[in-house]
């Protein structure tokens, strides 16, 4: 069966294309396995919850944008009749039923690990568009003040934000019984002559209850949802999302300005949510610990959760994430995707703030996306067992790639880290291949939390451990030194580890008798060869095959036309004669603690023979170091990006 809705349409339709449905959610009561729902033209202002499931890949229930029609699914209602009390100061009263069961403007951020909330509340007002600013009091929205060398919070930094000049566009509400009052300083705006508008739901796309399989969402853009605070100890809501389901397709969408997440692939409800933050007896750490058993409970597995594909999508304008998830988002693949100004308004800091975060991204294909001006491109925490991070590009982050407390075995490989900050390692057991790396690499090791492991390629827990450092690989990689020796990277923080697991269980028999004591004071062992290390980035000191050169004064940038972005990189004449070796299952071994090879999310043998855009990059056992096979002495203009592409 095929439906259509349109704006012309009446929900006493039949749903044909002669007589459309006037809302999507309409339709989404009434679609069956293998059915399909064409949205035509113009902004539709409601929530989707559907109720039926699809049964397989072969038959979803898709909802699609026609082909060239604009369909806008809105969080958010038209604000009108706007008083004006002062120069560039206007109020307007909404009545409360507007919002249905939470008014987002009552609702304050709140949860697990949102360090500083500021007071501030899950609406936000739009004019023509673009979000204001909440301000935490009348005498602070009529101020109107510019934004300019703010301090503000930011996951774990606090640094200066240059926002010169920019005028400060704020709202205060303040909510009453029946009605809401809404103050803003329009500046020099008529509101009554503009598009304004406040968000009201907290999602445009999302069922009710979980276990809502195989829906395909095709072609829309979606917006101005006063989605909450999505730490993963909560029922992790989005601007869209499967809640607790599989087998999703998100594509080809347009993302944008929800008040925390955009997409959700997380957790359901299950019970203590926030416990934490609402009762301050345990840390959150354990909460979340059990959290993971419980959902084991609910059905946590490759049959019931997770195998979505997230692909091609505009993804931006977000307060927290891009796409977040929990337990839910397991064997998913994250594809083609352009998430950009994740976190960068400032008006809330905590520790779930990045373009994608996600907890337990088992077997979970990160692959060939753009990440730029985020406040954190991708944090994977806790479990990222079995997942691959390959050919993404990454480029003007406060930070580029985090991993926190997992044991691998992770795949790094044919990345592009440009950011001051490319990568921060709180874990161990990854592998990090044919990466451009431009900025500053940390490692550590995190002895107070210990955090599970699995069967390789299932949910099913095989123990838990703590993380020691290192057991982690890096070969065939290029580093770019700065001249900031804060910033500067290579792979001599590894200095002091054992080369081969000989060594180390001799470092380890050194301090016999013991037993948990002892492997907190060893270093893992490390496998690192066939670099390259160019303006003073620093070897490991027991790499035997690299390249150095710092005498040359390299060149490079990234640049964005149009439509596409390129990277220049100047590259010395000893770049030509050098070569890495191709890695594979056998040549990476096993991790240590979850006894894991690195291996497809299929579980067949690895062979990374390919570069950046899936060229072949090999010649008899040999590659070119970095993530483009062309890669050559002199001046390399690379288009890493095309919008049209």
């Amino acid at each position: 069966m095929i439906y259509h809705v349109a704006k012309k349409g009446n929900d006493r339709n039949c749903g044909n294309q002669q007589e459309p449905f006037l809302t999507i959610n309409h339709a989404a009561q009434l679609a069956q396995p293998g059915d399909a729902i064409f949205v035509h033209e113009g902004n539709y202002r409601e929530r989707v919850d559907p109720k039926f499931s699809g049964l397989s890949d072969n038959q979803r229930i898709t909802y699609q944008a026609v082909p060239g029609d604009h369909v806008v699914i809105k969080g958010s209602e038209v604000v009108t009749n706007w008083v004006q009390i002062r120069s560039g100061i206007w109020q307007a009263e909404v009545n409360n039923q507007v919002f249905g069961k939470d008014n987002p403007f009552q609702l304050r951020l709140q949860g697990d690990w949102l360090e500083q909330s500021n007071d501030r509340h899950t609406g936000d007002l739009y004019l023509n568009g673009q979000s204001f600013y909440e301000a935490a009091s009348f005498d602070e929205m009529a101020a109107g003040e510019e934004r300019d060398q703010a301090t503000e919070y930011v996951t774990n930094i606090t640094l200066k934000m240059a926002d010169v000049g920019q005028t400060a566009y704020k709202w205060y509400a303040e909510a009453g019984a029946q009605t809401t009052t809404i103050f803003a300083n329009f500046h020099s705006f008529n509101p009554n002559h503009e598009l304004v508008e406040m968000s009201v739901r907290p999602c445009c796309f999302y069922p009710s209850k979980p276990r809502i399989n195989f829906i395909a969402v095709i072609g829309f853009e979606m917006c101005q949802a006063a989605t909450p605070w999505a730490p993963p100890t909560s029922e992790q809501i989005g601007l869209i999302g499967p809640h607790w389901s599989k087998g999703w397709v998100i594509k080809r969408n347009r993302l944008h300005d929800a008040k925390c997440s955009a997409i959700s692939i997380g957790a359901p409800v299950l019970a203590d949510e926030n416990a934490f933050s609402n009762r301050h007896d345990r840390p959150g750490y354990q909460y979340q610990i059990e959290r993971v058993f419980r959902a084991q409970q609910f059905g946590w597995d490759k049959a019931s959760v997770g195998s979505h594909l997230i692909y091609g999508n505009q993804i931006y304008n977000c307060g927290q994430s891009g796409i977040v998830g929990n337990l839910g988002g397991i064997f998913s693949r994250v594809v083609k995707n352009h998430i950009y100004n994740i976190g960068t308004k400032y008006e809330f800091g905590g520790w779930e703030i990045s373009a994608i975060k996600l907890h337990a991204a088992i077997d979970v294909e990160i692959v060939h996306n753009q990440i730029d001006h985020c406040v954190l491109g991708t944090w994977l925490d806790w479990q990222a067992q079995g997942t691959m991070v390959m050919r993404n590009f990454y480029h003007h982050n406060v930070r580029d790639f985090l991993i926190e407390v997992c044991h691998g075995p992770f795949l790094v490989a044919d990345n592009i880290f440009a950011s001051k900050r490319s990568i921060d390692e709180y874990a161990q057991g990854g592998a990090f291949v044919n990466n451009l790396i431009m900025g500053r690499t940390t490692i550590q090791s995190v002895l107070n939390r210990a955090t599970p492991y699995h069967i390789p390629h299932q949910t099913a827990i095989k123990g838990y451990a703590m993380v020691y450092g290192g057991d982690d690989r890096y070969f065939n990689n290029i580093f770019i030194g700065d001249a900031d020796p804060e910033l500067n990277n290579g792979t001599n923080l590894y200095n002091g580890s054992p080369i081969s697991m000989q060594d180390y269980v001799a470092a380890v028999e050194q301090r016999l008798p013991g037993d948990v004591e002892m492997f907190e004071t060893v270093r893992q062992p490390v496998h690192i060869n066939h670099n390259v290390y160019l303006n003073g980035a620093i070897p490991f000191m027991n790499e035997v095959h690299y390249l150095k050169d710092d005498r040359f004064d390299l060149h490079c940038e990234i640049t964005r036309t149009e439509d596409e972005v390129r990277l220049t990189i100047h590259l010395p004449a000893s770049f030509d004669q050098f070569r890495g070796q191709v890695q594979t299952t056998a040549s990476l071994g096993r991790v240590r603690l979850a006894e894991a090879d690195f291996e497809n999310v299929t579980g067949d043998p690895l062979y990374l023979n390919r570069d950046y855009f899936n060229k072949l990059n090999e010649c008899d056992g040999q590659t070119i170091p970095g993530p483009f096979k062309q890669l050559k002495s002199g001046e390399n203009v690379i288009v890493v990006w095309c919008d049209k592409g």
